[in-house]
């Protein structure tokens, strides 16, 4: 399939800085809990970045704001009852944490932990955005960058 028939999604790296080291906030999905980035569907009336931002806030309580720029993208399929694998692709927005809230609306469905960016990229499925999350390791300072890493747009199998 050519990535201009994908499905568009957006994501928020939701980040902090923890004694010098960038932390990343991971979230389980509802489905099979594995670990992942706070995502969804575009909405309609919100830039991308506001959107990234409405999902982390629903998906893991994070206040905060997106940067207004794509840091990455990476592509997956999403897995559907009843229907064939969805190819998506996911364009991620840094969102620097404020606050974490202990109520939010999916806080019954999800858990949410810190790890710090080598971890996390250990523990996620999709090669692309493991790679982006190593690369913050790395080099944090691309969180404050306007940069978009290219870390590949191929679905994963």
């Amino acid at each position: 399939m050519v990535e201009d028939a994908m499905a568009e999604q957006v994501a928020a790296l939701c980040w902090r800085l923890h004694k010098g080291r960038v932390q990343v906030l991971l979230v389980t999905s509802r489905d099979t809990g594995r670990w992942v980035l706070p995502k969804g569907w575009p909405m309609v009336g919100k830039v991308p970045e506001a959107a990234a931002a409405r999902e982390a806030w629903e998906e893991a309580g994070v206040e905060g704001i997106a940067q207004p720029h794509a840091i990455g993208r990476y592509c997956y399929d999403k897995m559907r009852p009843n229907a064939p694998p969805l190819p998506c692709c996911v364009d991620v927005f840094p969102l620097q944490v404020r606050r974490l809230k202990a109520a939010f609306p999916e806080h019954k469905q999800r858990r949410r932990k810190w790890f710090s960016a080598a971890e996390a990229a250990g523990l996620v499925a999709e090669a692309a955005l493991a790679a982006l999350l190593a690369t913050l390791h790395e080099m944090p300072d691309v969180l404050k960058a306007d940069a978009r890493l290219d870390m590949g747009s191929q679905p994963a199998s």
